[in-house]
């Protein structure tokens, strides 16, 4: 299959963690195929915004026109918009295609700069009224005067929880004549947050983009977020950039996805100092006590995980994990085929969702939706 075409049309981050940079990461690493008009040029760190150059209206729509009348597009991601002239032009532009536009009304920088003038934000009305879903923060949603008044304008608005301070983030999707979805997560504790508005819109876009429903859309692009922090680098001395590069093989697949492996082993501590001679990266660690028991799991370069397990000193059959971002959807499809389930998906202690099977030959398979916790379980050991 060819990959989504997706037109961003956003800021350039000198420092890459926002702005088209962030945006052309989400973008390739969930296999869409990334397409840009520079609305303005930054010179930007962590620490924020030394210097804004906007590009003028008529060379944004110039690129636009270069994309669209060759390459085309399946979906279109609006972010920094550069000014109140160009967010106007655009938003005529685009009126007239028929596919998702997903629009951040970008107004201020994680660091606090300064991004969208009064009249670039009264602008926002126009690119509000082509748009497909609107994803504004708390404070933006404010500006631009609450849930009601970007509704009126007919697209689904994502409101970001994620300036509420509070320890579960909530963001809610409100849609035209549906009831509004609640999707909640623990807050990360991070300074480095730079680029995650960006990086949400551009994933959404390539969520539909591909085809997806736009509550699907959303949830993938939550989690790949969610991942990206969990794997920020550390870099610069203030809001650091997140970790695009490390999501992947991370439950952000409609299904299935051979994700994990679980090994039976007879002698726990030589099993963990074998596969980690082998290379791969302990990240649990649950040792037998007193010659009985034990549990490790181990992280291969490419994100996929093995554990061994030993079960009372005996030795048992292998499992085979295969992972999915809608398991409950994917258990009753095969279901209604006809397969036989051992049991059916639900929540298990340590964070999964799970439903268990056996092939014809007596393999034990799991089906299994974990996202994060994945790799990164309330227990993964320090690094």
């Amino acid at each position: 299959m060819k990959p989504a075409r997706i037109l961003i049309v956003a800021g350039s981050d000198s420092g890459g963690g926002a702005g088209i940079q962030a945006d052309i990461k989400t973008v390739c690493m969930l296999g869409g195929f990334a397409m840009t008009a520079v609305t303005a040029i930054t010179a930007q760190n962590t620490t924020g915004v030394q210097g804004i150059h906007p590009i003028p209206t008529d060379m944004v729509l110039a690129q636009m026109e270069s994309v669209l009348s060759d390459l085309n597009v399946d979906a279109i991601k609006i972010g920094m918009i550069g000014g109140a002239a160009t967010a106007k032009a655009v938003a005529e532009r685009l009126a007239a295609l028929n596919v998702p536009i997903v629009f951040d009304p970008v107004m201020v920088a994680t660091s606090g700069s300064v991004l969208a003038d009064a009249d670039t934000i009264a602008a926002f009305q126009k690119l509000m009224a082509i748009a497909t879903v609107t994803t504004p923060n708390l404070p933006e949603l404010a500006a631009l005067g609450g849930a009601e008044a970007v509704l009126a304008h007919g697209c689904a608005l994502l409101e970001k929880g994620g300036h509420s301070g509070e320890a579960m983030i909530t963001d809610r999707l409100y849609q035209p004549g549906a009831e509004v979805i609640e999707m909640a997560a623990p807050a990360i504790d991070t300074p480095h947050t730079h680029g995650t508005g960006c990086t949400l819109a551009s994933a959404i876009a390539c969520g539909l983009g591909e085809g997806l429903p736009l509550e699907a859309a959303v949830a993938r692009a939550r989690d790949f977020v969610r991942l990206a922090l969990l794997n920020a680098p550390g870099f610069g001395g203030g809001h650091g950039p997140m970790g695009h590069q490390a999501v992947r093989n991370d439950g952000l697949f409609t299904g299935p996805a051979l994700n994990q492996l679980t090994l039976p082993a007879r002698d726990f501590e030589r099993s963990v100092a074998f596969y980690r001679l082998l290379g791969l990266t302990q990240i649990v660690d649950s040792p037998s006590v007193n010659g009985v028991g034990g549990y490790a799991r181990f992280e291969a370069a490419n994100g996929i995980t093995l554990s061994i397990h030993v079960d009372d000193g005996a030795i048992g059959a292998g499992v085979t994990y295969l992972e999915s971002g809608a398991l409950d959807a994917w258990a009753a499809y095969l279901s209604r085929k006809g397969m036989r389930f051992d049991q059916m998906p639900r929540d298990e202690d340590w964070g999964w969702r799970e439903a268990l099977l056996t092939d014809p030959a007596g393999n034990r398979l799991c089906l299994y939706q974990a996202g994060e916790y994945r790799r990164f379980p309330l227990w993964r050991l320090a690094e």
